[in-house]
């Protein structure tokens, strides 16, 4: 049974999370458990409607690419069902096992996290349930019962306990970020031969723009594509350093004080700089966390409209305001819909009008939009330890033969175009242990290099 390494005792302190003894675990997972059949009728709707018919089976690139039975998604879901029906359903404490309910055990919870964290959170089977149960609804109540317990991975404990610090996934603080912008404008120079001025904390912009912390490291074309953006149009913008991070892990593992506390920092930097609009950057679940939460979670009146810089460039394409030169990208070009953009955001179409005007040679991937498949690191799986890696290259097999099928990566020099930071996160070294001939780039990379000044 395979885990992701989990996080240590100094390390759940810093999310102000207690580890429970074992001879606790047990009562506590049922407390939780109760809490939660209490306060999400999506949850108990997955756990008392779903027939067993299978749609959802090969609907999920995670069994596809384990063929382990416990990741058909409702067979997962049915690891958390069976103590449900134990404790909660009269027929489960009158019949037992007869109706498929099982006393809770540590080794019920040690699968709960073997399980849970395999599964991406990507809602195809929700496609695909002709019912329309979410089970990605019961990957997050397993994921919150276990963070409470003191059970959660490290990974996304330190990029949580990050963000508190820092306010962002990368622990950067304001100084490195400054440093980065200001290295970043001189490639922008050298590169483009365009003046890009990268303004942190400027008050009384018009626009507050939330990149991925990533974006300063990993994908530094996406930051300087949104620059250059910023700076055709002539917007009053500014990066704030209080959140530098359009990711919320919080999401991910414990959607009470650590998503709740990011979505707190951000309207205090709205507010602290007099911004009249947020403009989101390049990041899936981080998306959607803003999109349709920030309203619910917020302790306050959200005054600020907030959109996404995909949406944002689509807008001007289609009043035609940006010159676009798309002889720039003439890589064969195939486009990767983020689970979270498709099937929560509605925004697909917006990505290929901003794609097939950016790029030459665009090949569409099948299925695609609201059928995507996921890249196999939705949701933050992205360890690195030795059997969890492995694990990542087996949930990546199917988009691999997604993207081999399109042909772009024939010749060995296409494009992948992945607009989620995750997702960039995922299909960089899963491109290359699947031998796909393609280059991963980010949807923004692109416009920043076809833009015509």
């Amino acid at each position: 049974m395979v885990q992701p390494a989990r996080a240590s005792e100094k390390e759940m302190k810093k999310l102000h999370i207690d580890l429970t003894p074992d001879d606790q675990k047990c009562e506590k997972a049922l407390q939780y458990l109760d809490e939660m059949r209490k306060k999400f009728r999506s949850f108990v709707t997955a756990m008392e409607s779903c027939v067993k018919c299978g749609a959802c089976a090969e609907n999920c690139h995670t069994y596809l690419g384990t063929k382990d039975p416990n990741n058909i998604p409702t067979n997962r879901a049915e690891l958390i069902r069976k103590i449900y029906k134990r404790y909660f359903t009269l027929e489960g404490r009158w019949f037992g096992k007869l109706v498929g309910a099982e006393d809770i055990s540590l080794d019920v919870i040690e699968e709960w996290y073997s399980y849970f964290y395999q599964c991406s959170e990507c809602r195809r089977c929700a496609r695909s349930c002709p019912f329309g149960i979410d089970t990605c609804e019961v990957t997050f109540v397993g994921r919150q019962i276990l963070h409470w317990l003191g059970i959660t991975p490290r990974l996304h404990a330190n990029t949580g306990g990050a963000m508190e610090n820092t306010g962002n996934h990368m622990n950067l603080p304001r100084p490195g970020i400054v440093d980065t912008l200001e290295f970043l404008a001189d490639d922008i120079l050298d590169e483009f031969g365009v003046e890009v001025n990268f303004p942190v904390d400027k008050p009384d912009s018009d626009i507050i723009y939330i990149p991925s912390s990533a974006d300063f490291a990993l994908n530094p074309y996406t930051l300087m594509g949104a620059g250059l953006f910023f700076t055709y149009i002539g917007a009053n913008w500014t990066i704030p350093s209080k959140v530098t991070e359009a990711g919320n892990f919080g999401f991910l593992f414990d959607q009470r004080f650590t998503q709740r506390h990011n979505v707190m920092r951000l309207l205090d930097a709205a507010q602290e700089l007099g911004a009249k609009k947020i403009v989101w950057g390049e990041c899936g679940h981080g998306w959607r966390a803003a999109k349709m939460y920030v309203p619910t979670m917020a302790d306050r009146p959200v005054h600020w409209p907030i959109t996404h810089i995909h949406d944002e460039v689509a807008h001007y394409i289609r009043t035609n305001q940006l010159k676009l030169d798309p002889s720039r990208n003439d890589h064969p070009t195939t486009l990767h819909d983020p689970c979270n953009y498709a099937r929560a955001c509605d925004l697909q179409e917006n990505l290929r009008t901003v794609v097939k005007a950016c790029v030459s040679d665009f090949r569409e991937m099948t299925p695609n939009k609201d059928w995507t498949f996921c890249c196999g690191g939705g949701s933050g799986i992205l360890f690195d330890d030795p059997e969890m890696y492995q694990r990542r290259i087996q949930l990546s097999a199917k988009k691999a033969e997604l993207v081999r099928a399109t042909g772009v990566g024939a010749n060995g020099n296409g494009y992948l175009c992945a607009p989620c930071s995750i997702c960039k996160a995922q299909l960089y070294p899963m491109v290359e242990e699947h031998n796909l001939g393609v280059e991963v780039k980010g949807l923004i990379d692109l416009v920043g290099k076809a833009l015509v000044f």
